[in-house]
C-alpha cells in the first residue's frame, strides 16, 4: 500500500468547480500529506486560477479548450476510433457524445431548447480523437491513483472516468444523497456503491449501526411531519412565476443593471484573445436567448394549466431540469421526457390521470409548444410549476420519475416509485426500475396492486446513508472563487476530503507541536 507521499490525486475541475477543488486538493496536502497533484480543467478561467495559485504546484494542468481546438488540424482516422471503441466503448463511443451538453446540442453556449449541434458528424469524431489521444497520453504521463469527479457531464470527462476504470486508476465521483446538504461518494456513478453496501451488512446485523438508525427514525419523523427539499434552490419559492411580476424589468433600475451586466459580457467577450474558446458564450446570443424567455413568460402559461383534483386516481411525473446529468448520465435513453411521459400515459389504468408538473428552474425556458404536445396525451393533466410537489406526491397512487429527488421523497412518503434511470434509491424494494419500456404496464400493475410498504428496509437504507456521507453546503460553496474565501471553502469541505482518504485508507499526518 502507498504512502500518503507517494500517492498522485487528479481532480476533474469541471466548470466553477475549480475552486472547490483546489480547496480540497489543499487540505488533502495540508492534512493527510498528499503530494502529488495533478489535473483536467474545462474552463480558462478556472486553469488561470490555478496557474496563478502559489500554493500548490501541479505537475501537469490539461485544459479541454486547448485540446478541443485542435480538432481543426486532426486527420480523421478511423481505424483509430475503432481501436477506441473496442478498448473503451459502452459498447460504442455515442455515449461519449451524447453526454455533451455543448458538443451535442450547442448548449450552455445557447439556452434550452436549443438543440442544433455546431458540429458536423466528422468535426466530432475528430473532437472525440482528440481528446481521447490527450487523455490517454495525460493519464500514462501522469500515472494518478485517483481521480475525483464532481459531476461527468461532459466528453471529456467521461473518456477520463471510463479510460482511468480501464487502466484500473480508481475513480471518486460526488453524489447527492438525498438528505439535506449531504454528500456521498461513489467509484461507480451508476449507483452509491458504499450505501448499498452498508444498507446490505445492516440487514445482516444492525448493532453496529445503532446510532445510524436512530438518526434515520428521527429523519424520517421529522420529514414526514414537516417534509423540505434539500435544496431551496430548486424550489418555486425562488423563481418568480406570477405573470405580472415579469414585467418589473421595466423598472428603471433593473434596466441599468441590465444592460450594465450585457455592457460587461460584451467587453469581457470582444477584448478576450480566448474568444474563440468553444465554451464561451456570444453576448448576441445571450441577448437573444434572454428576450425568447422573457417573451415566452410575459405570454404566459396560465391558459395551459389544469387543475388539481387530489380525490381521483393519478400517477404523478414530475418533468426533470434540462440539461442535467439525472437525464444525460443516469437515465440517457429517456432524456426525451415528451416520449416518456406518452409511454406512461398509455401503461396506466384506464381511469387514472397521469399529473405532470414541471420543474420549477425550468419556468421560461420550454416553449408552449412543449406543454401544447403534452396535452395532446388524454389522460394528462399539466399541473403550474409553483404547486405544492409534497402534497401532489402524499396523494398520487404511483410516483414515476426518472431519477428525480421526488421520487426518493415519494418513498419517504410510503408511495410505490417506479424510475426509468440509475437513481440512488433504486437499491429499494418499494422502487421498481423499468429496463425495458414494454414492460412498463406489468411493472405499473405490480406498483399499484401488490406494492407493499417495509418501513424497516426505509430506515435502514437511510442510516446507511447518514454512516456513508457527509454534510457540505455545496451550492453555496460551489460558485465562490478563490481569493480571501479559500481558507472558508477549506473548512466547509473538510468532511469530504475525509471521505476521500476514507476511501484510500489515508489517517492524517502527525503535526509537530
Amino acid at each position: 500500500m502507498k504512502t500518503s507521499q507517494e500517492i498522485k490525486a487528479c481532480f476533474l475541475f469541471h466548470r466553477r468547480f475549480a475552486y472547490a477543488g483546489h480547496a480540497m486538493v489543499l487540505t488533502l496536502r495540508k492534512k493527510y500529506g498528499i503530494e502529488k497533484f495533478c489535473g483536467y480543467a474545462h474552463l480558462r478561467p478556472s486553469l488561470q486560477f490555478l496557474k496563478s495559485q502559489n500554493n500548490i504546484s501541479y505537475t501537469q494542468l490539461l485544459l479541454d479548450e486547448d485540446i478541443h481546438k485542435q480538432y481543426k488540424n486532426e486527420p480523421l482516422d478511423l481505424e483509430y476510433l475503432k481501436h477506441l471503441e473496442q478498448e473503451y466503448g459502452i459498447p460504442y463511443l455515442w455515449p461519449f457524445i451524447e453526454i455533451d451538453r455543448i458538443i451535442r446540442y450547442n448548449l450552455l453556449v445557447r439556452d434550452y431548447p436549443y438543440d442544433t449541434p455546431k458540429y458536423s458528424h466528422e468535426e466530432i469524431m475528430k473532437i472525440l480523437q482528440v481528446k481521447a489521444k490527450a487523455i490517454i497520453n495525460f493519464l500514462q504521463e501522469e500515472k494518478p491513483d485517483f481521480i475525483f469527479f464532481s459531476a461527468i457531464v461532459s466528453l471529456s470527462g467521461m473518456l477520463l472516468y471510463y479510460i482511468a476504470k480501464k487502466k484500473g486508476i480508481k475513480t471518486f465521483l460526488l453524489r447527492h444523497a438525498g438528505i439535506g446538504g449531504r454528500y456521498s461518494i461513489t467509484e461507480n456513478y451508476k449507483s452509491i456503491e458504499c450505501v448499498d453496501n452498508t444498507f446490505d451488512d445492516i440487514q445482516k446485523n444492525s448493532d453496529p449501526y445503532e446510532k445510524y438508525i436512530l438518526r434515520a427514525e428521527k429523519f424520517l419523523s421529522d420529514f414526514r411531519a414537516k417534509p423540505s427539499p434539500y435544496s431551496s434552490f430548486f424550489t418555486s419559492k425562488k423563481k418568480e412565476m406570477k405573470r405580472r411580476r415579469q414585467f418589473a424589468f421595466l423598472l428603471p433600475h433593473k434596466i441599468f443593471k441590465s444592460v450594465n451586466w450585457f455592457v460587461k459580457l460584451s467587453c469581457g467577450y470582444f477584448f478576450n484573445k480566448n474568444m474563440g474558446d468553444y465554451s464561451n458564450v456570444k453576448p448576441w446570443y445571450y441577448l437573444l436567448d434572454r428576450l425568447k424567455r422573457k417573451i415566452r413568460v410575459l405570454i404566459g402559461f396560465d391558459d395551459l394549466y389544469d387543475k388539481i383534483d387530489l380525490n381521483e386516481d393519478y400517477a404523478f411525473f414530475p418533468l426533470q431540469y434540462q440539461p442535467e446529468a439525472s437525464t444525460l448520465l443516469y437515465a440517457p435513453f429517456y432524456a426525451d421526457q415528451i416520449w416518456l411521459i406518452k409511454q406512461i400515459g398509455r401503461s396506466l389504468p384506464i381511469h387514472y390521470k397521469l399529473y405532470v408538473k414541471d420543474h420549477p428552474v425550468m419556468f421560461g425556458y420550454r416553449p408552449r409548444r412543449y406543454y401544447k404536445e403534452l396535452k395532446k396525451i388524454p389522460n394528462v393533466k399539466l399541473i403550474k410549476p409553483g404547486a405544492a410537489t409534497f402534497d401532489l406526491i402524499k396523494n398520487a397512487k404511483l410516483v414515476t420519475v426518472n431519477t428525480s429527488t421526488a421520487g426518493w421523497e415519494a418513498v419517504l412518503f410510503k408511495k410505490p416509485v417506479i424510475t426509468f434511470g440509475d437513481a440512488f434509491y433504486n437499491k429499494l424494494p418499494a422502487v421498481k426500475k423499468c429496463e425495458a419500456i414494454e414492460d412498463l404496464p406489468q411493472i405499473i400493475k405490480e406498483q399499484i396492486e401488490n406494492f407493499n410498504h417495509d418501513e424497516k428496509l426505509l430506515i435502514h437504507f437511510i442510516a446507511a446513508i447518514y454512516k456513508e456521507s457527509v454534510d457540505v453546503n455545496l451550492v453555496q460553496l460551489w460558485p465562490i472563487e478563490g481569493g480571501g474565501k479559500m481558507e472558508k471553502k477549506e473548512k466547509e469541505l473538510v468532511p469530504l476530503v475525509d471521505l476521500v482518504a476514507e476511501k484510500l485508507h489515508l489517517q492524517p499526518i502527525k503535526h509537530n507541536a
